[in-house]
């Protein structure tokens, strides 16, 4: 079985190109993070959604005109890495670039699966190229299912990229929730956060501090989080300054990653829009990570008081030190 489409893109080749292989092109319509080596049988993992990573390697390389990868997922989704295969092809037209996607090797319940998934991001890819406003956050990376400490990251990265795509020049000296902190200041914290979790993690933790925000931060987090995946949320993590349960580490990620969005986005009068799905779940990460030992190491102010109408997100924030009238 197969899946087979074809849709009308407002953009030149070389643009729609991009737009299917660069990873920061990726994240505007398909994709949380993504990993690409963009050569004849290298490599790419792609988020997709909290908690669900596509890989594969690339078969045929036409830039411009044609591109042919492997297709499976990490797990959970019954088509193993491998198994599949997507065969996208450019071909000009008077307004734009015609983009035709197939996908073979799939069987009836895997290309009905597929089918869905396709159509909803191809949907956005549409939107991506031909509205002001792109595609827009995707509100199937909002609420994971079955929401466990790295899915949870994964949905919490999509926030906060969302907050530092918009993040100028002109905010570098702004002030932040966080102490003592402006965003530029913040910035080089959540960096060098990522760069000692994915280190000790074993993950290649190349900071490219030139890149503007989202990209830096983008390239950390997915290294961070998939070297996470690989090794999961057992036993204990060797942080150098101390061996923390991995349970623990993972609630850091969580409280870097989403509490962070929320100081970026407070700072630029930015309204964060997050599910209380994963809100409630990082609040509950947070009680096992923030000890009052934590709080009198002066890593968070004591918790402060929220109003009994409080929503999910303003609990949190509360619950990390943070006034949320601030």
């Amino acid at each position: 079985m197969s899946f087979d489409k074809t849709v009308h893109l407002p953009v030149g080749a070389d643009e729609a190109f991009a737009l299917i292989t660069e990873p920061e092109r990726l994240r505007r319509w398909q994709t949380v993070a993504a990993r690409v080596d963009l050569r004849i049988g290298g490599e790419y993992r792609w988020t997709v959604t909290p908690g669900h990573h596509a890989t594969g390697t690339f078969q045929e390389i036409e830039p411009g005109k044609r591109v042919v990868f492997t297709w499976g997922w990490e797990s959970g989704m019954d088509l193993a890495p491998g198994a599949s295969t997507v065969t996208i092809t450019l071909e000009p037209d008077a307004e734009g670039t015609s983009l035709r996607l197939v996908h073979d090797g799939l069987t009836a319940e895997q290309a009905t699966a597929h089918a869905e998934g396709w159509n909803h991001y191809l949907g956005r890819l549409i939107a991506e190229t031909s509205t002001a406003a792109g595609a827009g956050p995707d509100e199937w990376s909002a609420a994971p299912e079955g929401i466990d400490p790295l899915s949870s990251a994964d949905a919490s990265l999509a926030v906060l990229l969302g907050v530092l795509r918009n993040l100028t020049p002109a905010d570098r000296e702004k002030a932040t929730p966080c102490a003592d902190f402006t965003a530029h200041e913040l910035l080089e914290h959540l960096a060098g956060s990522l760069r000692q979790i994915g280190g000790a993690l074993g993950a290649d933790v190349t900071d490219h501090a030139d890149a503007v925000p989202e990209v830096r931060i983008a390239g950390l987090a997915q290294s961070t989080l998939e070297a996470f995946t690989r090794r999961g949320t057992d036993g204990t993590i060797d942080m150098g300054f101390a061996e923390l349960p991995a349970t623990v580490v993972a609630g850091i990620i969580n409280l870097e990653l989403l509490v962070h969005a929320w100081d970026f986005a407070t700072a630029t009068g930015e309204e964060l829009v997050v599910s209380d799905v994963v809100t409630d779940y990082v609040q509950g990460l947070a009680r096992l990570t923030i000890s009052e030992q934590v709080r009198a190491s002066g890593s968070f102010a004591a918790a402060q008081p929220v109003a009994e109408s409080a929503g999910s997100l303003e609990r949190l924030i509360g619950f990390t030190g943070r006034s949320v009238t601030a």
